[in-house]
């Protein structure tokens, strides 16, 4: 896939273990109106509070179903057709509608594994049935950090993604219920089901990366001592709209969460450029989402993305947006961006496969990429060495046709970006007075070094995708483009 979509080339498994969920209804449809019920996001100016705001609101027919006063946002609903004119004014800094600007969702292949795999048939809770498949996790040394330290169980991970299944095994036990949360529509939903999974079972894959229970049934996760929390910010199309990310970000600040992981972009347009004005009013709001939950110690660790770009030089965007038209946008400096992966103090993480190389699909660029981890490379031969589908991440999947639970393969830097936010979980239990900026720099500072491979790098495909497509040049020295300051590792942090 072309873009920076969570691309993973591997969904549920059809192992199943637990009972299904039942699924929340719909919501009606609004009634009949001047125009079509439309969201937008209304700023008040910097430091501002929204009263102001809030009044010019209504005053354009528009009702306020968010309030997010810290930072000066408010969410709004309209069928005003006039609302982004009549809403200007004193006390308002600027407003965009969010109508269509959402990221879809794929999903890919299916690599099964089997009932008989995921159950220890010993008994013994410290070997996980399917640890021997976890080729990442020796990979970032995940079991001479557990000897030490596996995590705290008050330190909490808010996953921003499309649910987690509550009553998955290795994960039930491992969800801080009380500080989950849908944020659909920008609004909080505290209800277990409004956060539990629906369409995709791509956050409950992330949350067994970061946290799976070492129990004796399944995988284990990199902190398995800590809780996670579902953020739910993809709603049942699979779209994820900006209101969603900033509710998502607030939330994580109101309920006291250290880390959280973000494998996804915002808005239909690979990169959001400051400078364009239908852009701007959500660089802003997410902006200052950011800024704020990192103020009170959260660190954001996101996904480089699944391109294959240089986002360190001028690029070509001839896919967004990607649910209407493409547009063809030129050399786009760095005032266009990927939100929230290139946001400042977010920690951006590529992706590697089984060989430590970088995968295929994985974006890069010098002072872009802080971290790398291993994300899967299922499709190509990477020098020489045969790949195959289990060559994606092992973790925990839901079937949202069956309702079932069970464990299967994905790839992607929507893969790699949990690792890391994992290992930063384990970090801040080691130490926990490590404020948001101490950690992202701890976590760059006890990473383990890649040099750049010499040359253009160019994995050989096992299917046929044209000359030179997959083509990549790394710079840099000892933090360069491909790999930033290197790959993670769990016992660094912890030793």
């Amino acid at each position: 896939m072309k873009n920076l979509r969570r691309k993973t080339l591997a969904a549920a498994s059809a192992v199943t273990l637990g009972v299904g969920l039942a699924v929340a209804g719909g919501v009606a449809p609004a009634a009949a109106a001047a125009g079509p019920d439309t969201t937008f996001l209304v700023l008040a100016p910097q430091g501002a509070k929204t009263d102001k705001a809030a009044a010019r609101v209504a005053a354009a027919n528009g009702t306020v179903v968010a309030s997010y006063d810290q930072i000066g946002v408010l969410v709004v609903r309209s069928t005003n057709p006039d609302f982004v004119t009549d809403v200007a004014g004193a006390g308002v800094d600027s407003v965009a509608s969010t109508a269509g600007l959402g990221t879809a969702l794929e999903e890919g292949e299916t690599l099964e594994v089997s009932a008989a795999e995921a159950v220890n048939t010993t008994a013994d809770p410290t070997k996980e049935p399917l640890f021997g498949q976890q080729w990442d996790m020796p990979m970032i040394d995940v079991p001479q950090a557990h000897a030490v330290n596996a995590g705290r169980a008050d330190v909490v991970v808010g996953v921003l993604d499309s649910g987690i299944s509550s009553s998955h095994p290795d994960l039930a036990s491992q969800i801080a219920k009380n500080k989950s949360t849908s944020c659909l529509g920008g609004v909080t939903d505290t209800t277990e089901s409004a956060w539990n999974p629906t369409t995709s079972d791509h956050g409950t894959h992330v949350a067994g990366t970061i946290a799976a229970a070492v129990n004796g049934v399944g995988v284990a996760g990199v902190a398995p001592g800590v809780k996670v929390a579902a953020v739910k910010v993809v709603n049942d199309d699979g779209y994820i709209f900006p209101e969603a990310a900033v509710c998502g970000f607030m939330w994580a600040a109101e309920q006291g969460m250290r880390v959280t992981n973000n494998s996804y972009y915002i808005d239909p347009w690979q990169l959001n450029c400051r400078n364009d004005a239908r852009q701007r009013p959500v660089w802003k709001a997410v902006q200052r989402a950011l800024r704020y939950s990192q103020s009170k110690g959260v660190l954001h660790v996101a996904s480089a993305g699944n391109s294959n770009w240089d986002l360190a030089h001028r690029i070509t965007d001839t896919g967004s947006p990607n649910n209407g038209t493409p547009e063809e946008r030129e050399n786009l400096t760095s005032s266009c961006l990927v939100l929230p992966g290139e946001a400042p103090g977010v920690v951006t993480v590529s992706a590697v496969g089984p060989t430590g190389e970088k995968s295929y699909y994985s974006s890069y660029g010098q002072g872009v990429v802080e971290v790398t981890a291993p994300g899967g490379d299922t499709r190509f031969r990477t020098r020489g060495v045969s790949s195959t589908l289990s060559d994606g991440i092992l973790s925990t999947t839901y079937n949202t046709t069956t309702k079932t639970n069970g464990w299967g393969y994905k790839q992607g830097t929507s893969m790699s970006s949990p690792h890391a936010a994992g290992v930063a979980a384990l970090a801040v239990s080691a130490h926990p007075g490590m404020t948001s900026g101490q950690l992202s720099a701890f976590l760059g500072n006890t990473a383990e070094a890649i040099a750049c491979p010499g040359g253009v790098y160019n994995p050989v495909p096992l299917i046929a995708a044209g000359p030179n497509a997959y083509d990549a040049t790394c710079s840099g020295g000892q933090r360069n483009g491909f790999y930033g300051a290197g790959m993670v590792n769990a016992y660094n942090v912890v030793k």
